[in-house]
């Protein structure tokens, strides 16, 4: 399980000025502010999919013209050092998803920023409960679920015995019993060359979480940058 909220896309104006500058061809630069932010259905930038792709573009704040979009496809084509620009396009975005699929995420290390909800200073604060877990494996499996719900009924034991007498053994039990499947929340900061590498490393990775992250990078504005246009080679 993994949920993308409050998409926030910023930095593309920056990034085609700098784009040009190592030829001083700014007068051919054909992108233009957009003024228009009333659409309905993105108005609070939760979902970029919902308008994409009839509608995108005009909600968005800016919309590139034929030139520069040209040259940004060339230089993204030319490799890395040549596609600097895609550094200075900035996502923000909160998520949810589950331990397992966190540490695979930290990786991505240059380039991120990551502001996430605590498990050493609030694990102890809300209940337990199953919707707190991803589970889509183990329902399959009843001796795996019968396992998971064992578990978590156990961490809300801990959790009433360390609320009812502090003591620290309770919330350390807690914490080296805590599945990999709980869910956590942080809030992100990536760039358009960061989403480039994790599409193409991770789009028909094993993991269902990371094939739908890459669908939602597939959503944002001028995704074909980061994409390269490959969205259908995606193995369903």
């Amino acid at each position: 399980m993994i949920k993308l909220k409050n998409t926030d896309v910023y930095g593309f104006e920056a990034a085609i000025r700098g784009m040009r500058n190592p030829w001083n061809s700014w007068e051919k630069s054909d992108s233009v502010s957009s003024d228009v932010h009333n659409c309905v259905e993105c108005a609070h930038k939760e979902d970029f999919s919902v308008c994409y792709p009839n509608h995108i573009y005009n909600c968005f704040d800016l919309i590139i013209g034929e030139n520069d979009l040209t040259l940004m496809k060339k230089l993204v084509s030319a490799g890395t050092d040549h596609s600097k620009f895609m550094r200075m396009v900035n996502v923000t975005c909160d998520i949810t998803a589950p331990m397992f699929w966190w540490s695979e995420y930290d990786t991505y290390k240059v380039g991120t920023v990551r502001n996430s909800c605590s498990k050493m200073h609030t694990i102890h604060i809300k209940p337990f409960d199953i919707g707190d877990f991803t589970h889509e494996g183990c329902d399959k499996i009843p001796a795996a679920i019968d396992t998971l719900m064992y578990v978590v009924g156990e961490c809300e034991h801990l959790r009433k015995l360390y609320n009812d007498t502090e003591q620290k053994k309770y919330w350390r039990a807690i914490i080296e019993l805590l599945p990999e499947s709980f869910n956590m929340r942080a809030t992100v900061q990536l760039n358009y060359a960061v989403l480039q590498n994790i599409y193409h490393s991770r789009r028909n990775h094993r993991l269902d979480e990371w094939r739908d992250f890459c669908r939602w990078i597939e959503t944002l504005p001028y995704s074909e940058l980061i994409t390269g246009g490959n969205a259908d080679e995606m193995q369903p």
